[in-house]
């Protein structure tokens, strides 16, 4: 972990009178979906965030942990899932891991957002706060996650708002196909980026957005405060892509920062809410310039 800053302003009124957090506090990450799969195989019906235990979250501040990072609990869509579960070679990771894979395991990457709104299967936005309560009666904070770089496939703004996400061309979507797709919008056909990084292809169940648009700019930080509304810190996955320098390399396109002003406005609602940044090529103390608390490196958590 590289060096960190704690914040130090008053916490978001939802969590006054919790303790302040200490200066490396202690994450616990929940797979919200698998989590809640392992608790359906005992209620005997689909579970929801309603459906974990008191004793569970007792147990998480017992052991002495500050928040708990509650992975996976955005809506994904049927695009997300369709590229899941048609991809060979992720589908042979996902039988070596699981022998007894089902094809309702595969339920498409936490990271193909389709709405920063809690899954409907999850209990919706009301079980995600009723969670947030019981894990503040605890003194535990709870964190989410932010998707900056990209949208997924069926994402209402891939038809409805196009011009939001970096074009590309036909001729570009036949030289390309890994990294471009054809999608009908309103207005018509039009073929978008997939999202990645400069160094690796499109994840063909993304679409890239264009942070070289203002309009982008506004309607992600608008996003940026739902998600901050609903919990205590975020955690930025991949939050270095955004970067002006970073997002020229990868696209060719000039981009204003984001972050500073988008963090400031989440403050600005809520003071003390903590944000938390995924970063690769050393740019954690970039990050944190930006206006991040924490940054860690991914590198460490890749598979070796």
């Amino acid at each position: 972990m590289p060096d960190i800053t704690p914040t130090t302003g008053p916490l978001p009124s939802t969590a006054r009178g919790m303790p302040r957090l200490p200066l490396y506090p202690a994450l616990y990450q929940m797979n919200a979906r698998l989590r809640l799969r392992e608790l359906e195989a005992g209620l005997g019906r689909p579970a929801t965030l309603d459906d974990i235990p008191d004793a569970e979250l007792d147990r998480i501040a017992e052991q002495g942990f500050d928040w708990l990072y509650c992975l996976g609990v955005w809506s994904t869509g049927e695009a997300g899932r369709r590229v899941s579960r048609s991809n060979p070679e992720w589908r042979h990771e996902f039988q070596a891991l699981l022998p007894d894979l089902e094809e309702r395991d595969i339920c498409g990457s936490s990271f193909a957002v389709t709405a920063y709104a809690v899954h409907p299967v999850l209990g919706g936005n009301p079980a995600l706060d009723r969670l947030r309560q019981r894990l503040h009666a605890r003194g535990l904070r709870l964190m989410l996650d932010f998707v900056p770089n990209h949208m997924a496939p069926d994402h209402p703004w891939a038809r409805e708002r196009p011009e939001l996400f970096v074009r590309g061309s036909q001729a570009q979507l036949e030289r390309e196909p890994g990294n471009y797709l054809a999608i009908e919008a309103a207005q018509g056909t039009v073929v978008l980026a997939h999202g990645r990084d400069p160094y690796f292809p499109g994840w063909p169940d993304t679409l890239q957005l264009d942070y070289g648009s203002p309009a982008t700019q506004e309607a992600m930080r608008a996003e940026l405060l739902a998600a901050a509304a609903l919990c205590d810190g975020l955690r930025c996955d991949m939050a270095m892509l955004i970067l002006p320098e970073v997002f020229q390399r990868s696209w060719g396109i000039a981009a204003a920062p984001f972050w500073p002003g988008a963090i400031e406005a989440v403050r600005a609602r809520q003071p003390g809410f903590v944000f938390m940044a995924e970063v690769y090529w050393d740019l954690e103390w970039m990050m944190m310039q930006q206006g991040f608390d924490y940054a860690y490196d991914k590198t460490l958590y890749d598979p070796r």
